[in-house]
């Protein structure tokens, strides 16, 4: 089934995934109510804007760099955490609506727009405490 065609199903959002052999399994909601998890975080965004239909989050929502979105492995979708940049203690609360990052060490990739309030924007990653603040079971 493609991609497009098993989010519109809701097939993915908060089933487990493979993503280059390796298999992903989302979190309860019970669990990611106590969510806390200091990391590298990473943004991206930029490259999905000239997309041929563009780019859809796993929750089946269009992705827009400029709003305050992250991507997380294993937290349910959608759910919202609070990013606490550790080297400047600027903090925003975003919410998860899709998979990621895949890259080694990384433990959360913000869009453009909540790098660039977090201000790690320019420098690529950024050393964050992420919190969950509400999942959508309250």
């Amino acid at each position: 089934m493609p991609p497009k065609e098993a989010i519109a199903r809701g097939k993915v959002k908060n089933s487990p995934y493979v993503v280059a052999g390796r298999r992903y399994v989302p979190m309860s909601v019970a669990q990611s109510r106590s969510y806390r998890e200091q990391g590298v975080a990473s943004w991206y965004g930029y490259e999905t804007r000239n997309q041929a239909g563009g780019h859809m989050t796993a929750n089946g929502e269009a992705f827009d760099p400029r709003q305050l979105t992250a991507a997380h492995k294993h937290l349910p979708l959608p759910t919202y955490v609070r990013v606490t940049n550790l080297d400047n203690r600027c903090s925003i609360i975003v919410r998860v609506n899709d998979r990621g990052p895949f890259v080694p060490g990384r433990i959360i990739d913000l869009s453009a727009g909540a790098a660039k309030r977090l201000k790690f924007f320019h420098q690529g990653t950024a050393r964050v405490l992420v919190e969950t603040v509400a999942t959508a079971e309250g």
